[in-house]
């Protein structure tokens, strides 16, 4: 497995949650790019933005929170569905949202998974270790 410098961005407007994920790159030794809003209208400002001046080095793997302020996650990954230069990004969502409805609607725009926090930071560092190894093995077209 080379490593593989993928930008990811993490959609998340709780600064533990943050945090928590910073913490658990690190201690996996992940060293792809993290680049962070906190919510729909940010990330989706982000994305036009690095489309428009970078695609190259624009994020291929998204985190996604669902309960967010202004524009929540469900809100989002129906725009970002929409656009064509945005729909193929892989996401993730990471939610404390148990709900049957979130998870239909999320899978519904093709998310590439659903995972339930709050997790043990144990628990939490497994899912990122197994996170990238996951995005190792994936091959993301320019």
């Amino acid at each position: 497995m080379s490593d593989k410098m993928i930008n990811i961005l993490l959609v998340e407007d709780d600064e533990i949650d943050i945090m928590n994920v910073r913490r658990a790159f690190k201690k996996n030794n992940v060293t792809n790019p993290l680049h962070i809003t906190n919510n729909g209208i940010e990330a989706l400002e982000y994305l036009h933005k690095v489309h428009a001046n970078d695609p190259i080095n624009a994020p291929k793997i998204i985190l996604l929170d669902l309960n967010m302020p202004k524009m929540g996650g469900i809100e989002f990954l129906k725009v970002l569905r929409s656009e064509e230069s945005l729909k193929n990004i892989s996401v993730f969502v990471m939610t404390t949202s148990n709900e049957d409805n979130d998870k239909v609607e999320a899978f519904n725009f093709n998310v590439a998974g659903y995972i339930l926090k709050p997790l043990s930071m144990e628990q939490f560092m497994e899912v990122v270790s197994t996170l990238n190894s996951f995005w190792k093995l994936c091959e993301f077209p320019n």
